[in-house]
């Protein structure tokens, strides 16, 4: 522990970043003041570097973009392979494992060694690696990597060592699963085919064993050859040549016949007792037309044939359907004896699996269900109900239902937050699903000890809002809230959204939850912000609507001799609009040029409507249009439930609502907060042209607007959500709005040039808050993602840096500046202040921080009456970029919490013994010292730069320059090992943390590169040392900062591997073992062992060793699992020294026999000589 002892004299001007253009620290009205009187400050900080440690936890969600799927029968846990070289493993509940392969390759193949803990993947840079399971965290411990071959096919006998492996010149070669090394047995593709066929059979696309026999091998070429090879003989038993490409085949269990898919949307089925034909083709989609022809049908990708005990077999494919349809769903047909049953999918299938009782090929397959891997989901469907229902998933799959636009993370919550959404949530579950138990149920999970409410919050593009328990590395859907219903569904072609061009009207930009008053707002595309309140009681209710005119122009703006009585504010009713309830609006409400006018994007609705129990609509505000000019998206939002006040800005001013009283109390631009306080010299505004051709260039960019907005938005969705997520940049016109922002340009040149990934990132105008949409900038202003933005970025970069480091800071005339963080707290206005009052923090985007008092009735009755008048504005803070977050400390350190509303339901019914009054809770600065008034440190956190303040003296204690090569965009005051520190995420993806209140750095991890927008928008802190961003359009991933949690992690994380009894097989008979080959006294060591075929050649492929040998498994969790992954290792140690000291001992032979030699060779010499001869 460090103890800081801090003269506040002179400190300002001192310290680095003190001396800047703009007042100093200590100045509230752009003028030097005079010292405060010195005073310590005695702060004991607890948290040190060796607190902190950064690491990814868990991810969650669907894997994107996957292509391959397997499945362990014994160990039952499920694995799917991804585009992007990530492999999920996932087992019962709680077990669900991330790997990722360093190369990056797609996953084309997976293949689990049964009940071995161990799965061999297949990427497309032609590798093939080895995964250890065995432990918590799966790691490569071999690699083999194909040098001049292109493997394809894949496939791993049950309780085989050898791996067969087809590729693209047709050839198959073996590799030994224990070294990885290839064997020198080949089955080369001209040996494989008759010698007198013409043409190359193709690329490898199956690979068996027979069931009869397992020295029998099936080959299937892509071009439609099948061939039988005898590994013993290194003969072909039987070939089969076939018109249709073949896509897959598929054993009957007896192995005396198959079936293949092909291209034409046909099945064959084959015996082996005549090849020359087939014995039945099926065209199980394909209807005779009139002319008696076959109607053409798609191909057959994949299909598989089991038996079953109890009744007919299944045949069950993917595809097939036929082209007459345009737009046909994608479909899985299952055929069970003359029933055929088509399951239409809601998006493409990329691979299915059978899932069966026994392992063993040659038993009767007895299949219970089928998993169905698709583009954006994941379904398994019930095969022993005649109805094929589907299962219930328990993993948070959904995630992506509609793209995700905006999250929000809270840990530590309280206890009873999550229950009682859950009991809402449930009543509202889907229902015909099967009964029976999730059939993927492999691994083991238990609750941690080091455990807490945790919620996550996800928002997304049609509007719904979905609350999700995160607690204990989890993921499970809590409560689903839908904002749309609370306004009319326009008609399609008809209506604003129509006019506007707009496909989500109702997406959401950003959330604000209170949950210990569970008072929730959300804030929509639309410039729109719904404030719901929780209620365990269905209710009916009329929706409250406000419209609030937010577009401030200079020349519209009073001045001070217009209104002497508060310089810094205009009267409540000159610019803020009075509280009406939202009425249908006529065709008039535009301007006599035809301009829209005070009308909102979206229409409330005005009847009475019936809630059910959950979060009920309260109030719902909108921004209006104003001269045809529509309104800017908000930027900016915050609540407080002790209050009863809402806040929010956009880059056009700062709006207050009481939404106890659904007023309007503070409507004002951004430019009137300061009054004589402006740290800026702004240039007089030339006289605004005619309203005409202001009009017309509104009406005529009005299209190009909400397009822009509609592309915007749709960009952005697709950089979370389209498969084609590729790194091309998809550029985009800005609109030429007269509200458009232009950065002021600057007085000197010294350009800061960042890379290229966050170029993106500089066209946002607002970087603190979490939305996927940016405001409308200057015109011709593009948007790239996610690259591909130099010049924009320059541009950007030097107007900020330079404009806030300039001695005078000089703001083009058409500047707008925006509101980007808000917080409500209690604090000091004024210097002179002895007591802490409630006040609105106000952050802008050129580096300002601006504190204004509130007035708020204490009583009940007059807090529902009297009106909350609103101060003239207090201290004036200055910082380097965009002001990005607020945070309050006590004078011990200790955090200051916003004071908050006891959550009381309004629907329940009247009890006479329990008060309707309001229960507040307070968190007072002085409520935690010994002397009253001592005051309290405030931390304001930019884009560049952290400062804390103490207040009421308004004096800078502590600067710290964060980064100059990059900047911030999310920033947070969390709380750490019962401390607090301030926690960064910059653009050049390092992530950092900084001690409070000294700013001292505690730890900077260069995490990830900043390569996506969406990393960077959905990125957010929360306490306890956590974080999550969306690494992908359907995966939500996790991380923690915290060294205690990292040391945990091993507990909290599920078991892979559980030792299980590998089931026996079934005793076959005398007359089947008589009459069905030799297939158990088959030996594949003794055909592919180096002493019987040799070494492969090393040009070939290239042995690489893994990283997670000894190292990974000697992270392996405690217990029987980790005692036998420690023996193992102990063994494998052992035996490598046993080899070595066999090696040396050789070695001492060698050389003991070479001297016996020599020595014998010296005697026969020197025999006969004389003594004298010597």
């Amino acid at each position: 522990m460090k103890k800081f002892r801090k003269v506040l004299d002179g400190l300002t001007t001192s310290s680095p970043g003190g001396t800047m253009g703009s007042p100093s620290c200590g100045s509230a009205a752009g003028t030097p003041t005079a010292a405060p009187t010195p005073k310590e400050i005695d702060v004991q900080e607890t948290l040190v570097s060796e607190n902190f440690q950064l690491c990814k936890t868990v991810r969650h969600g669907f894997p994107y973009q996957p292509t391959s799927l397997a499945f362990d029968p014994v160990q039952k846990i499920l694995a799917i392979g991804s585009r992007s070289g990530g492999v999920r493993i996932l087992g019962r509940p709680g077990v669900d494992c991330y790997c990722q392969h360093e190369s990056g390759a797609a996953v084309l193949q997976l293949q689990f060694l049964i009940n071995e803990g161990a799965l061999v993947t297949a990427c497309a840079d032609d590798t093939l690696h080895l995964w250890n399971l065995r432990q918590r965290r799966p790691a490569v411990l071999h690699s083999l990597k194909f040098n001049r071959e292109r493997i394809t096919f894949c496939h791993l006998p049950f309780q085989s060592k050898w791996l067969y492996v087809g590729t693209e010149r047709g050839n198959t070669h073996i590799v030994n699963i224990e070294s990885f090394i290839l064997s020198g047995y080949v089955i080369m593709w001209n040996k494989a085919i008759e010698l007198s066929t013409k043409t190359h059979p193709g690329p490898v696309v199956h690979l068996s064993d027979s069931p009869k026999d397992e020295g029998k091998l099936l080959i299937g070429f892509e071009g439609g050859t099948i061939v039988q090879w005898d590994l013993r003989a290194k003969k072909a038993d039987f070939r089969i040549y076939y018109d249709e490409a073949i896509h897959s085949v598929s054993w009957h269990h007896e192995g005396k016949q198959f079936m293949c898919s092909h291209s034409d949307g046909s099945l064959t089925l084959w015996t082996l007792r005549n090849t020359t034909k087939p014995f039945q083709v099926t065209f199980p989609h394909g209807k005779i037309q009139k002319d008696g022809r076959k109607e053409s049908c798609k191909p057959i990708l994949k299909v598989e044939y089991k038996t079953s005990r109890s009744s007919e077999p299944f045949v069950i494919f993917s595809g097939g359907l036929s082209y007459d349809k345009a737009g046909r769903r994608p479909a899985l047909t299952i055929m069970h004896g003359k029933a055929i049953t088509v399951l239409e999918m809601d998006y493409p299938i990329v691979e299915f699996m059978v899932l069966c009782e026994t392992p063993y090929n040659n038993e009767v397959q007895d299949p219970y269900a089928v998993v169905v891997l698709l583009e954006k989901d994941l379904i398994v469907v019930d095969l022993t109900q005649s109805n094929f229902p589907v299962f219930e998933n328990p993993y948070p799959m959904d995630i992506h239902e509609s793209p995700v636009t905006c999250t929000a993370y809270f840990a530590d919550c309280p206890p009873d937050i999550i229950p009682i959404l859950y009991s809402i949530g449930a009543k509202n579950k889907k229902t015909g699903y099967s009964h029976k138990e999730w059939p993927i149920g492999g691994g083991t999970w238990t609750l941690g000890s080091h455990t807490y409410p945790e919620i996550i919050i996800t928002g997304h593009a049609d509007g719904s809002i979905k609350f999700w328990d995160a607690s204990a590395f989890t993921l499970q859907m809590l409560y689903k809230l839908k904002t749309s219903k609370v306004f009319e569904k326009p008609k399609p072609g008809e209506g604003r959204a129509a006019e506007l061009g707009e496909e989500d009207p109702f997406a959401v930009q950003m959330v604000s939850w209170c949950p210990h008053s569970r008072i929730f707002c959300v804030v929509g595309i639309s410039a729109h912000i719904i404030l719901y309140r929780f209620s365990k009681y269905d209710a009916n209710t009329q929706i409250v609507s406000l419209e609030v005119r937010l577009q401030c122009e200079p020349e519209d703006i009073i001045t001070p001799s217009e209104n002497e009585n508060n310089p810094c504010f205009s009267e409540p009713g000159s610019h803020s609009p009075q509280p009406h309830h939202q009425h249908p609006l006529s065709p008039g409400s535009r301007t006599p040029d035809g301009a829209k006018d005070s009308i909102p994007c979206l229409k409330v609705k005005d009847k009475m409507v019936r809630v059910p129990p959950g979060y009920q609509s309260d109030l719902v505000i909108q921004l209006l249009w104003v001269d045809g000019e529509p309104p800017q998206q908000i930027t900016s939002l915050d609540l407080n439930s002790a209050y009863g006040l809402l806040a929010f800005g956009n880059c056009n001013g700062l709006a207050v609502v009481d939404y106890l009283q659904k007023t309007v109390i503070l409507c004002i631009s951004t430019l009137d907060l300061y009054g004589a306080t402006d740290p800026y010299q702004r240039l007089t505004r030339s006289p605004r042209r005619n309203r005409q051709s202001t009009s017309e260039h509104c009406m005529r960019g009005l299209s190009n607007f909400y397009s822009d907005s509609k592309k915007r938005i749709r960009t952005s969705y697709q950089s979370l959500t389209e498969l084609t997520d590729n790194q091309q940049s998809i550029d985009m016109e800005r609109s030429k709005s007269p509200t458009s922002v232009h950065y002021p340009t600057s007085l000197h040149n010294d350009p800061r040039i960042l890379p290229e990934p966050v170029a993106s990132l500089r066209a946002s105008h607002c970087s603190p808050v979490f939305y996927l949409l940016d405001n409308v900038k200057g015109p011709g202003r593009k948007l790239s993602l996610p690259t591909d933005l130099k010049t924009d970025l320059e541009s950007r970069e030097n107007s900020f840096s330079r404009s806030r480091s300039s001695s005078v800071s000089s703001i083009d005339r058409d500047t707008k500046e925006a509101i980007t963080t808000l917080q409500f707290g209690e604090s000091y206005g004024r210097k002179s202040d002895a007591l802490p009052t409630p006040c609105l923090w106000v952050g802008t985007s050129l580096g300002v921080g601006i504190l204004i008092p509130l007035s708020i009735p204490t009583d009940h009755e007059e807090r529902m009456e009297d009106p909350v008048t609103v101060g003239p504005s207090g201290a004036v803070q200055m910082l380097k970029g965009s002001v990005l977050r607020f945070g309050f400390l006590d004078c011990n350190g200790a955090l200051i919490q916003s004071p908050y509303e006891v959550w009381r339901d309004l629907n329940a019914p009247e009890d006479p013994d329990r008060t309707r009054r309001r229960k507040l809770v307070h968190f007072s600065p002085s409520s935690s010292q010994d002397a009253f008034g001592e005051g309290h440190l405030a931390v304001v956190c930019s884009e560049r730069q952290a400062k804390v303040f103490l207040m009421p003296s308004q004096s800078c204690l502590f600067v710290h320059n964060i980064t100059e090569s990059s900047f911030v965009l999310r920033a947070d005051v969390v709380s750490l090992c019962n401390s607090v520190c301030l926690a960064c995420f910059c653009a050049n993806g390092h992530v950092m943390t900084l001690s409070l209140p000294s700013l001292r750095p505690l730890m900077d991890v260069n995490y990830l590169p900043l390569t996506d927008m969406r990393i960077a928008r959905t990125f957010c802190f929360t306490n306890e040392g956590q974080a999550l961003y969306l690494s992908s359009p359907t995966e939500i991933q996790r991380i923690t900062y915290s060294q205690e949690m990292c040391d945990n992690l091993q507990e909290m994380l599920g078991e892979l591997f559980t030792p299980i009894e590998t089931p026996e097989a079934q005793n076959r008979g005398f007359l089947k073992g008589f009459f069905g080959g030799n297939a158990h006294t088959f030996d594949r060591e003794e055909l592919f062992g180096e002493a019987a075929a040799g070494k492969a050649s090393r040009s070939l492929a290239q042995h690489i060793p893994g990283q997670g040998g000894v190292e990974g498994m000697k992270v392996a969790a405690s217990g029987a699992v980790g005692e036998l992954a420690r023996a193992r290792i102990a063994l494998d140690e052992r035996g490598q020294r046993l080899g070595e000291l066999e090696e040396r001992t050789a070695l001492m032979m060698t050389s003991a026999e070479t001297f016996s030699k020599h020595a014998h060779e010296l005697m026969l010499k020197c025999k006969d000589k004389k003594w004298y001869q010597f």
